[in-house]
């Protein structure tokens, strides 16, 4: 029995062996093995380590010489749109902060009045164009803006037309001590009768109208308090543009007819409003009438017509005893998608039409095409005036409003001067002629005319 006991114990401690000795071995295969490659992943993790700082280094030195770098280089200036330039151009009256529709010019020639399609009006200080900077106000008009505007014939106060809400609204303008404008401020508010977008809209330079008129067929005639004096149907279709004349008696609107009926608004000799007659019209093309233009006395009256011509009207009649106007001159232009605008000198001697960005200069007493100013503006022309003395053109345009020699006009004085000195004439009057011309010459050589 103590045998079996002493076999059994020895069994036991054989086994205890064995499985020592089988775990000292399968302990010493694992160091040996997964040992290693922990080691090799340790080793390759310490050299990942050592070069990840080494990398990192590299690149914040980089970073940081090409920071160093950049402060000590100059920036180099952000270069825009290539500035526009051409010969003919005077300046450019800039800081609109969007597309000018339309410009006027105050009756004493001091200011002009821009509109925007952002909602602002922009009132610029012209007394002195050689300046080469000039003052401005920038005037808002809230959640609207202007297609027309127009100065008051004391230059007190301008008048704008909304385009969303179709109103009439007087601006009171205050000057400073200088001269310079100092505010403006909405004063009267005129209700709405077009549901059209508004074509046309001016004051009459003897102060006694205003008229508006939308892109169907009603014009109407206001007094500058805001009440109705008449509303008329211009039997147009669709109407394009309506002006007054600068003498203040005429009304015009243009549009799906070829011919252009001229209004008078008579008054009485005390000033009250009497009516609005039929004085006459102008007749000759075979289409409709984009624009019409006067000269400083309303002698002269231009179109241009979707026929593509423009015509000169000599319009200085007595047409209450039957005269009628005739046509002085008429000539082509170059016809494109878009409608043209016209702009008439004072002296109705040039003739500037906008044919998309550009604008073609025309003898009137010849009808022939003198130059052209290419690509004034990236997109289309919005509308063009002469100034007072019709030295300048203005043309509107995306943001700026350019202002040109109008070197067409020394031109046509030239060939006045000496249709003149062909009749007979004083030596006082031929002195001054001959005077006139070498003063233009010289001006034209400029630029290489």
């Amino acid at each position: 029995m103590g045998d079996v006991q002493a076999g059994q114990n020895t069994n036991t401690f054989i086994l205890a062996g064995i499985t020592i000795l089988s775990c000292v071995i399968l302990h010493f295969l694992y160091k040996t093995i997964f040992g290693s490659e922990k080691k090799e992943a340790q080793t390759h993790e310490k050299e990942t380590d050592l070069g990840a700082p080494t990398e990192e280094t590299v690149t914040e030195t980089t970073s940081t010489e090409a920071r160093s770098g950049a402060k000590n280089k100059k920036r180099v200036p952000w270069k825009g749109k290539t500035e526009y330039s051409h010969p003919w151009l005077l300046k450019n009256l800039k800081g609109h902060p969007g597309t000018v529709l339309l410009v006027d010019f105050s009756a004493n020639g001091k200011f002009m009045a821009a509109t925007c399609d952002d909602g602002s009006v922009i009132l610029w200080d012209i007394r002195d164009l050689s300046q080469k900077e000039h003052k401005n106000l920038r005037v808002n008009i809230e959640f609207d803006h202007a297609s027309h505007v127009a100065w008051s014939p004391d230059s007190k106060a301008f008048i704008v037309h909304t385009v969303r809400e179709n109103h009439i609204i007087v601006y009171k303008i205050e000057k400073k001590k200088d001269g310079t404008i100092g505010s403006a401020t909405p004063v009267i508010t005129f209700d709405k009768v077009h549901e059209e977008d508004v074509v046309g809209f001016d004051i009459s330079s003897n102060g006694k109208f205003m008229m508006s008129c939308s892109s169907k067929t009603d014009m109407v005639i206001w007094d500058l308090k805001g009440q109705q004096l008449e509303k008329l149907d211009t039997y147009l279709m669709s109407t394009h543009a309506a002006k007054i004349s600068p003498c203040g008696r005429f009304v015009v609107a243009t549009g799906f007819s070829p011919d252009v009926k001229v209004l008078e608004v008579c008054f009485t000799k005390n000033g009250e409003f009497k009516q609005v007659t039929k004085a006459f019209e102008l007749t000759g093309h075979s289409s409709g009438i984009y624009d019409v233009a006067f000269d400083v006395d309303t002698s002269h009256i231009a179109t241009i017509s979707k026929d593509g011509t423009w015509k000169l009207y000599h319009t200085k009649i007595e047409y209450a005893r039957g005269e009628s106007p005739h046509v002085l001159e008429s000539g082509t232009y170059t016809q494109s998608a878009n409608p043209p605008r016209i702009a008439l000198s004072p002296n109705a001697e040039v003739l500037a039409v906008s044919v998309d960005s550009s604008v073609e200069f025309y003898d009137t007493y010849t009808g022939k095409l003198y130059d052209t100013v290419e690509n004034v503006y990236s997109g289309l022309i919005n509308y063009m005036k002469f100034d007072a003395t019709g030295k300048y053109l203005f043309v509107c345009g995306d943001r700026v409003v350019r202002i040109f020699h109008n070197v067409c006009g020394y031109q046509t004085t030239i060939d006045s001067c000496n249709r003149l000195l062909k009749s007979k004439q004083t030596s006082a009057t031929v002195e001054r002629l001959n005077k006139t011309i070498q003063d233009c010459k010289q001006i034209l050589s400029k630029y290489g005319k």
